[in-house]
């Protein structure tokens, strides 16, 4: 793909704000887990509350993957070198992946633990301060999930996509531990306690589930939504000397769209006359998806061949 000089300007500084905003926000994510924990096991020690417990076990998870996508994002944002022509975007996808198995394990732990107080309940004591932590666990994690959207909607980030659902299924997680931990100090109801603690752990698995897929869909290289892939089409054939796009190919590479396409152009056209219409069309692509990798090959109208690669015949995204 060639490419203007004035066309790779603005993804240059699109990339740059992107990881700029990704950074930050990985940072931030370490250091709110960090604290989190540290109340936790404080309000752990004084109260004995498996919903604390519960809390904990995923805050110390939560830390585990929020450095691992600390270092992941940062490995992602490296150019392309001799031995990743394609840039290193699925190191967000391998993060991702890593953080979905740490969140199963921590489902299933707290699982096991809610069961055995069920059947074993023990008192809550102490419980204002279970209270008081768990309060200022769900203030801090809103602002966090809050920061993250604002860096998402920057960069993209898969990575920070799926550190960003976690800490929203905490939120709403923190919220069942206060039941918990109120129905087991005020109450006198351990067993809500420990049953708060497994309602925490299905939704903990439920948004492993999810950060699954994503990671998943990446890593297979999943074509982008039918909507992109409309908007892809609709942009290049914009210009009315552009008659036709076949053999669409697109996947994602963390937060940048890979971009593949035939164009049907006239037979007639000069070299450079082709060139220019191209680089056109990769203007208006860029416009519209600025993390883009975007590779066109200009068929004449009326003599394009198939393609001789080995997905061809799976069936193609595009239109005639």
């Amino acid at each position: 793909m060639m490419t203007s000089p004035t066309a790779a300007a603005a993804p240059d500084d699109a990339h740059a704000d992107a990881h700029t905003a990704t950074r930050a926000v990985t940072r931030l994510s370490v250091a709110v887990a960090v604290v989190l924990i540290a109340l936790k096991a404080f309000a752990l020690g004084a109260s004995g509350s498996v919903s604390i417990l519960a809390s904990l076990a995923d805050s110390a998870l939560d830390l585990v993957a929020s450095l691992g996508i600390f270092f992941a994002v940062r490995w992602a944002a490296a150019p392309a070198d001799e031995d990743h022509r394609y840039g290193h975007g699925k190191g967000e996808a391998l993060a991702a992946l890593v953080q979905a198995g740490l969140v199963f394990a921590s489902a299933l732990f707290i699982g096991w633990e809610a069961v055995q107080r069920i059947f074993d309940p023990r008192p809550v004591t102490s419980g204002y301060w279970g209270v008081l932590v768990i309060l200022i666990s769900i203030a801090l994690t809103g602002w966090l999930v809050w920061m993250q959207g604002r860096a998402m909607r920057k960069s993209g980030s898969m990575a920070v996509a799926a550190d960003r659902a976690h800490y929203a299924s905490d939120l709403a997680a923190n919220g069942v531990v206060l039941i918990g931990v109120i129905s087991g100090t005020f109450l006198a109801a351990p067993g809500l306690d420990a049953a708060a603690g497994l309602i925490v752990a299905v939704w903990l698995f439920w948004g492993a589930l999810a950060v699954l897929k994503t990671a998943a869909d990446h890593l297979v290289d999943k074509a982008v939504p039918d909507a992109d892939r409309i908007a892809i089409t609709t942009a290049v054939l914009a210009d009315p000397r552009i008659s036709g796009v076949h053999q669409l190919r697109t996947r994602m590479a963390g937060a940048v769209t890979m971009i593949q396409m035939h164009i049907d152009l006239e037979p007639t056209l000069t070299l450079d006359a082709a060139h220019a219409i191209v680089v056109e069309a990769e203007n208006r692509l860029l416009a519209a998806f600025p993390r883009a990798d975007i590779l066109i090959h200009p068929d004449p109208r009326g003599r394009a061949e198939s393609y001789p690669g080995v997905f061809v015949e799976s069936g193609q995204d595009g239109l005639r």
